[in-house]
């Protein structure tokens, strides 16, 4: 009968570690895979309403795949997509130069409202651009692309244990060939030392600070998206910037008629044409404009050039209109900038109109579809909610990331046309409804999906009393509806509920 010694059970219990540690370091490896998320913008290109989704990069090189949702009332098309890096590099890496254009595809649009996509190729981490161009306007959306990053403690926790890994079959081969005792106790000692340092690595880990976030708090280029931990220590005076300057040209406007803006926005404090934006709430700019009987556009301007953003609209009629932005800025945060100026537009086609005054609460048809809107006790400083239920079904679309919005203008007097007064009206707000994400989902869905609703609640503190323009905005069946209404903020101490 044979009988096993020290010696083979001390093999035995070698190979199982090594099993153990072969399993954990598969583990380990994958928390190092690219990662990131879907990156959604509106924009407003010429007359079409578009939102251009950019699929997240799992590797580089390698595809990235662009969708463009349309809405109804799109021209159909063929769109022109290119791609162009932006960032420079200290390392000479063969590539092409920075601003150049590496991948370019055609996207053909149809009648039909929905989805359209295509894949093109990105060659590098760090910032892009991706161009959206009709043939007569173009818009450019400035993205990032990420790189598999790990901390310094991370990459000596990875070592040590690789180490570890090593030493271990090392020790086991020592044990299995060797004719004495004391020979696998050498690399035995090592491993229980590269242990330790891949110990004390991840256990460090969570408490290192993270870099510079590059393309949020500090301007992007290829080697800090590379390589973040690589860069110098963060600025003295911290990230932020001065606020933006805004100032509004517009074409020759008539009532009727297509208006041209060009919005040209300039640093607060050194007068630098801002190229620094943000994605903020799926775009770059919302830019709203009041017409003087209340009529609300809700638009996003296209990147023309650096500070210089373009939109156009049909001015509905004569009169002043009222324009403000609403924007986030690298290291500035959310802003909104309301122009001093607004829009001037004339007489012109006599099929122009004023849109009729708004009702309060209650129920009324838009578009085809019954709208209910209703209201908890409102007055001056005390939050209330303001309740949308749209159609009897939950298919509502998730326009901008949100079930809705509800933007609100006021106080404003009776006595000027609504374009005037909200130029000069001390409250400007813009609240939303948030759309659940269920579990287990991935990302937060688009607007393909058509399960929200039908009922949006805003939550919203009014700071005065007086009279308000509200304006409620939903999609549905790929089409924005807009709610206008008007409503009677009483003073706290009346308490009252705001009048129909």
């Amino acid at each position: 009968m044979r009988t096993y010694g020290n010696g083979t059970r001390a093999r035995v219990v070698l190979l199982v570690l090594v099993a153990l540690l072969t399993l954990g370091g598969r583990s380990a490896l994958a928390d190092g895979a690219p990662t990131g998320e879907d990156l959604h913008v509106a924009q407003t290109l010429g007359a079409r309403e578009l939102s251009v989704v950019l699929r997240r990069v799992d590797e580089v090189p390698g595809p990235l795949r662009v969708d463009v949702l349309t809405h109804v009332g799109t021209a159909a098309g063929a769109l022109t997509l290119r791609l162009t890096p932006t960032g420079v590099s200290a390392r000479a890496d063969g590539l092409p130069p920075a601003g150049s254009v590496v991948s370019e595809g055609e996207l053909v649009l149809g009648s039909t409202p929905g989805s359209y996509g295509t894949t093109l190729r990105v060659d590098r981490p760090g910032p892009w651009e991706l161009t959206v161009d009709d043939g007569r306007r173009s818009g450019r959306i400035p993205f990032i692309v990420p790189a598999p990053v790990r901390s310094p403690p991370d990459l000596v926790a990875y070592s040590g244990f690789s180490a570890a890994g090593g030493l271990l079959l090392v020790a086991l081969g020592v044990a299995v060939w060797s004719r004495r005792w004391w020979p696998p106790l050498i690399p035995a000692c090592g491993v229980v030392a590269a242990v330790a340092v891949g110990v004390t690595g991840a256990s460090l880990s969570p408490l290192t600070p993270l870099p510079p976030q590059p393309g949020l708090q500090i301007d992007a280029t290829v080697d800090n998206v590379a390589a973040p931990y690589s860069g110098g220590p963060p600025p003295a005076a911290g990230y932020s910037r001065p606020p933006v300057n805004m100032l509004v040209r517009a074409s020759k406007a008539s009532a009727g008629r297509s208006v041209d803006l060009d919005l040209l926005l300039s640093d607060g404090s050194t007068g630098r044409p801002v190229d620094d934006l943000l994605v903020h709430d799926d775009a770059l700019i919302h830019l709203l404009v009041v017409s003087p009987s209340g009529r609300l556009w809700h638009l996003h301007p296209v990147q023309a050039g650096p500070g210089h953003y373009q939109v156009s609209l049909v001015a509905a009629e004569p009169g002043h209109y009222a324009i403000s932005a609403e924007l986030a800025r690298r290291g500035g945060g959310v802003q909104l900038i309301r122009s001093a100026t607004g829009l001037d537009v004339g007489e012109g086609l006599p099929t122009a109109t004023a849109l009729p005054a708004p009702k309060g609460l209650g129920s009324r048809d838009v578009d085809g579809i019954r709208v209910d809107l209703a209201a908890s006790t409102l007055s001056a400083g005390v939050a209330g909610t303001i309740t949308a239920r749209i159609g009897e079904t939950a298919d509502l679309q998730p326009w901008l990331g949100m079930v809705g919005h509800l933007i609100v203008v006021g106080p404003l007097p009776d006595s000027e046309p609504v374009g005037v007064a909200a130029e000069s009206a001390p409250i400007w707000s813009h609240v939303h409804a948030m759309a659940a994400v269920p579990r287990g989902v991935g990302g937060r869905p688009d607007e393909t999906v058509a399960a929200f609703g039908p009922v949006a609640r805003f939550t919203h503190t009014f700071p005065a009393p007086g009279r308000y323009r509200l304006w409620v905005q939903a999609e549905r069946n790929h089409s924005l509806m807009t709610v206008p209404a008007v409503l009677d903020i009483t003073a706290p101490e009346e308490g009252g509920r705001p009048s129909p």
